[in-house]
């Protein structure tokens, strides 16, 4: 079976055990590591691998070909996306007319800054640049953006570069919808059998749970050079009881955040029906 997910800690950490055969009576996987922008639009064009991981944000393109599974992704409280500036200011409306480096015009990421900028930045946004989520840091270091949208283990690693916090977006949609923040789904075409399929990642999740210390080499292999403590930082963040399954806060989540986005004209207006798996 072909999967298509990204190289950070998390996807790796989740998928570790059946990528390595470990999972009784699951298919071989033939696994590409893609950014998620790439993923995104992989699904939108209906060329990608059998199951991906993409944004919950890019969901709409893609839910009449693509089944949404209740597992695998990443989901939660406390791990939103960030917007950090090279400058102290905590000011969004110095944000009005500049320019801001996004990871993908499809993600999640961007979806909650765009419905943040529309209440907090007036005048609007000057610019959006797409960039691949470990540029984006080092651009706003160096004075080539005025501000970036940061995901992943930027979280932990953003003062290295010596930057600021303005806003974490995580926050700023718990505070305003009571909601934990969908991230990133996994998908399986919907001529394959979805429950399977969960159940498989299930049992992924579950091994890796049991035996945290078994994809380490895994892990470490695929994250771009980060330090040990940051991966396990990432992973304890971003694996969570969401992972396992998204349970109903977690569809009352993504269809809160897709609805609203629908409304406001950011995402095509989608049935909420074709988000719970058949």
């Amino acid at each position: 079976m072909n999967i298509a997910y990204s190289p950070c800690p998390n996807d790796t950490f989740v998928f570790h055990a059946w990528a390595h055969g470990l999972i009784p009576g699951a298919p071989e996987l033939d696994v590409t590591y893609a950014d998620i922008d790439k993923t995104n639009h992989w699904a939108a064009d209906g060329i990608g691998p059998e199951v991906l991981k993409i944004s919950y944000a890019a969901l709409p393109w893609v839910l009449k070909d693509y089944a949404l599974l209740p597992c695998g992704g990443a989901l939660g409280r406390g791990c939103g996306p960030l917007v950090l500036t090279a400058s102290s200011s905590q000011d969004p409306a110095s944000l009005a007319g500049k320019r801001v480096a996004v990871p993908s015009e499809r993600s999640t990421a961007y979806l909650l800054f765009r419905l943040w900028a529309a209440q907090k930045v007036p005048g609007g946004i000057g610019e959006i640049v797409v960039m691949p989520f470990h540029e984006i840091m080092p651009a706003v270091r160096d004075g080539k953006i005025d501000a970036g949208l940061v995901i992943h283990e930027a979280r932990f690693t953003y003062p290295n570069y010596g930057l600021s916090l303005m806003a974490d977006m995580g926050s700023w949609w718990e505070e305003d919808t009571g909601l934990p923040i969908p991230l990133g789904a996994i998908i399986v075409r919907r001529s394959l059998d979805a429950k399977a399929i969960s159940e498989w990642i299930r049992a992924s999740v579950k091994y890796a749970w049991a035996h945290p210390d078994a994809s380490r080499e895994y892990v470490l292999s695929h994250s771009q050079e980060m330090a040990p403590e940051v991966a396990k930082q990432h992973i304890d963040l971003y694996v969570n009881e969401f992972t396992a399954d998204l349970g109903e806060d977690g569809y009352a989540a993504i269809e809160g955040l897709l609805t609203r986005a629908a409304k406001e004209g950011l995402v095509p207006a989608f049935d909420p029906k074709l988000l719970r798996m058949p």
